[in-house]
């Protein structure tokens, strides 16, 4: 029985910012976070976006009527819980009006659960063929203002359905998972934002890549020529290049080539959104499917990657029509409004956060289909619009 994404779909915040205009009132050179980073462009969230709305905006995108039967599962990988007790998923399959007989959990693993969201999704589909699992991957990536790690912000949701013969990737039987007790990123339950030891982060992504895919070689016998490109987890875009020139090295042959090529093909719509921690290996792999021109039949490998730290490589082969799943990601985002620094800067710091007040957003101009109201007696308040 073939087991794999089915369809997927990409949430983002209507307003962004330019890179450019933030490195100038920063005194930053723009070249060290276009070029030394990889990143144009970044999400902006309001206050009335969180990842319950941005993930039920996701899903929203990819249901029917029809699709919405099968569900039996709702899982909601996520960093940016807003709940230390209460899974997301629940608020989400209420937003969505799912039925009751559904299964709603929340995983964590830095960037790396919902890799393991997917796999037991698979695990679910192949105990009962007849259900579908939705998958979704959404996050608010916080680093602070005027910070090292502020350029590598950003926020969205990634939703995926997992069944039997999907549509858009038939995922493989191996798959290689590796972890270690390491602190190169962490988030401790009394703060907003994360800690990080950036060049120590990226040397152990390096070493957890090199380390899987070295161990998938040895267990399958397939060389890079069986790939026809491979995809990374990419907090910004700049680290795909490094797991891949990690492996690469001095190789500059036909392969080599196309991998590269594909690499770039990958890279295009983070550039734009940012890092979205749990689901920028799936947007990454969107923006692989939606700027290449790749065949079905041909294998793409999968490295995810979270800190903490957590790495697995897998692969799945491309299905006929697979463009044809997926929401157009580079059209919705040519709608988005931009953002001064200043406006960037009010709207990070008007975040709910960990405020125990009583609160009420105006939800006027926020043009998504699910907002975040406010809270009252410690409860969030959503709306679908």
């Amino acid at each position: 029985m073939r087991i794999g994404i089915d369809r997927m779909a990409f949430a983002t915040t209507n307003d962004y910012l330019d890179l450019v205009e933030l490195a100038k009132e920063r005194g930053v050179d723009p070249n060290k976070f276009t070029i030394g980073i990889g990143q144009d462009l970044q999400a902006v969230v309001p206050p009335t976006q969180d990842i319950v709305t941005l993930g039920a905006t996701a899903a929203k995108k990819l249901l029917t009527p029809e699709l919405e039967k099968n569900i039996s599962t709702v899982i909601v990988a996520t960093e940016s819980g807003i709940d230390n007790s209460k899974a997301s998923a629940i608020y989400i399959k209420h937003l969505l009006g799912l039925s009751d007989f559904t299964r709603t959990v929340e995983m964590k693993e830095a960037c790396y659960s919902a890799t393991a969201a997917i796999q037991f999704a698979k695990g679910v589909v192949a105990l009962n063929p007849q259900e579908t699992v939705l998958v979704i991957a959404a996050d608010i990536a916080r680093y602070g203002l005027n910070t090292p790690g502020e350029v590598t912000q950003g926020a969205g949701a990634v939703a995926m359905l997992i069944s039997r013969n999907p549509h858009i990737l038939t995922l493989e039987d191996t798959t290689i998972a590796y972890s270690k007790d390491i602190m190169d990123f962490w988030r401790p339950l009394y703060a907003t934002e994360a800690l990080v030891d950036g060049k120590y982060s990226t040397n152990v992504y390096i070493e957890f890549f090199l380390q899987t895919f070295t161990r998938y070689q040895q267990l399958t016998g397939r060389e890079l020529a069986d790939f026809a490109a491979l995809t990374f987890h990419m907090p910004f875009t700049k680290m795909g290049k490094k797991g891949l020139e990690g492996l690469l090295k001095d190789r500059n042959d036909e392969v080599a080539q196309r991998l590269r090529t594909q690499l770039t093909a990958s890279q295009l719509f983070s550039r734009q959104v940012g890092n979205l921690y749990t689901g920028s290996l799936y947007l990454s792999l969107m923006s692989l499917l939606q700027n290449s021109d790749l065949r079905a039949g041909s294998r793409i490998g999968l490295f995810s990657y979270g800190s903490g730290a957590e790495g697995e490589f897998y692969t799945g082969i491309l299905e006929d029509g697979y463009e044809h799943y997926m929401n157009n990601i580079q059209e919705e985002l040519k709608h988005r409004h931009q953002v001064s620094v200043a406006e960037y800067e009010k709207l990070f710091s008007s975040q709910l956060g960990m405020n125990d007040r009583d609160i009420e957003f105006d939800v006027t101009n926020d043009p998504l289909p699910f907002v975040l109201k406010g809270q009252k007696d410690h409860q969030r308040i959503y709306e679908a619009k």
